[in-house]
């Protein structure tokens, strides 16, 4: 028998990018970059160091948790109730970087927010791209 008040969902985006995973690093980890994608921040690449991700509606309280340049990055969103974490995983390919993206630790009652991740990240991995194109 499962316990289904702790079964969490995730949100995976995955995108095949015709750049490089240095070029992509850079755009997750260098504040100016994360801002024109994401959201004002104060991110500083350290493990264990504490951020915050500043948008109009509010903010997220997030950690660094594991840094791997070029190849992973994880950090803690912790948002309106929402404790997640979001993982990034860039695997280099022939046309350019296979970039895959999970956030996790959505609870059954957060179908709302599960809902708002889902289309989220979909709106950001498209500011991505043109960050990327134009970096």
């Amino acid at each position: 028998m499962t316990d289904t008040a702790t079964e969490t969902r995730s949100v995976v985006v995955e995108r095949d990018m015709p750049f490089p995973p240095d070029r992509i690093w850079r755009a997750l980890t260098q504040p100016q970059l994360i801002e024109a994608w994401l959201m004002k921040n104060d991110f500083v690449p350290e493990a264990g160091r504490q951020f915050t991700l500043t948008g109009d509606w509010g903010s997220v309280a997030c950690r660094v948790l594991a840094i791997e340049a070029n190849r992973r990055l994880a950090y803690t969103w912790d948002a309106m109730g929402l404790a997640s974490t979001v993982t990034w995983t860039l695997t280099p390919t022939s046309g350019g970087t296979h970039v895959r993206m999970e956030q996790a630790g959505f609870r059954p009652d957060q179908g709302q927010a599960y809902g708002g991740a889902r289309m989220g990240w979909q709106k950001f991995f498209a500011e991505l791209e043109k960050v990327l194109a134009g970096a």
